[in-house]
């Protein structure tokens, strides 16, 4: 099957800490990794997408492969490494809150080199994404990344990168230069207003838009939180509110956001229209604990728009 979306990057296996031990254990596994979610939450709002990933050949990887099967998640550009492990991450609670370890150096996903990016399929595809995170677990998948942009402009195929953030795995100014690079080159270039605030010093919505307009990418999709979120080109721009709910657990909601966002853009629907559907997807994700499992599926998504009047 040809997949409409590739998301190329690391999946991470979790652990993470119940405030109550079952049957004494003390942590429950699940499932993470920013272009894993994303990949699952596109597939559930009905697009066909496909995980370039590389897992370790070891039980975390065959899970992420279950899992992918069962989200309908095409698998073809999946390859397993015979010694390098998948990585791994916990999740840990205290009174200062969540903290977070990762056990990932050295993980198959992070050796990959960019001749082993699947050209053929990012030319036929019609969007490759990719997120900082795949360009900050080592020096060759950040290669990969720009080597799986230049492929995709060779074929014409939609470029987005969401910049998430993570600067235990690398330094603000590194981070920052390599961002800001791949703004230069994509299509669709998406910060959250925090992160932005932190790579650019600039806090205003329109400015951080300008900003990154001016380095070069042709869109800008500003995530502004249960403030809902924005785009802007260079012939406009747009604020789309957000739909308050209740939220208790904002784990993935981004990369859920995100996958509903390009979801609706590779079947035609306008920026206002993918931003509508997106906040409202994202919207319903937070109502639930993990990152996959409360991820809506196309129908609650568009009964909770017709709840909420959101045309």
């Amino acid at each position: 099957m040809t997949a409409e979306i590739i998301s190329f990057g690391e999946p991470l296996f979790e652990f993470s800490q119940v405030k109550t031990p079952v049957a004494g254990a003390d942590y429950l596994s699940g499932f993470g990794g920013d272009t894993s979610n994303f990949a699952c939450a596109a597939a559930r709002q009905g697009a066909k997408v496909a995980v370039l990933a590389h897992l370790g050949s070891d039980v975390f990887g065959d899970k992420f492969v279950e899992l992918w099967k069962s989200e309908n998640v095409i698998t073809d550009l999946v390859e397993r490494h015979p010694v390098a492990p998948t990585g791994i991450y916990f999740i840990s609670h205290d009174e200062r809150g969540h903290h977070f370890t990762f056990a990932r150096k050295g993980s198959a996903a992070s050796l990959i080199t960019p001749v082993q990016m699947p050209a053929e399929a990012i030319k036929a595809a019609k969007l490759f994404h990719a997120s900082a995170i795949t360009c900050a677990i080592s020096d060759t998948s950040c290669d990969s990344v720009f080597k799986g942009i230049e492929i995709a402009k060779e074929g014409n195929t939609l470029t987005s990168f969401d910049t998430n953030l993570r600067l235990k795995l690398w330094g603000l100014d590194r981070a920052r230069g390599v961002i800001h690079e791949v703004a230069r080159h994509v299509d669709f270039i998406m910060p959250s207003v925090d992160e932005a605030e932190v790579l650019t010093g600039i806090s205003d919505p329109d400015a951080i838009c300008d900003f990154y307009l001016g380095l070069g990418a042709k869109t800008v999709i500003l995530k502004l939180g249960k403030e809902g979120a924005m785009y802007a080109t260079g012939e406009g721009r747009e604020r789309i509110a957000g739909n308050p709910v209740e939220a208790v657990d904002a784990t993935g909601a981004g990369d859920c956001f995100s996958g509903s966002f390009f979801a609706n853009i590779v079947a035609g629907k306008s920026l206002a229209e993918s931003l509508k559907y997106a906040n409202a997807a994202a919207a319903l994700t937070v109502q639930g604990y993990g990152a996959v499992a409360p991820i809506p599926y196309r129908k609650d998504v568009e009964a909770f728009m017709i709840e909420r009047g959101v045309k």
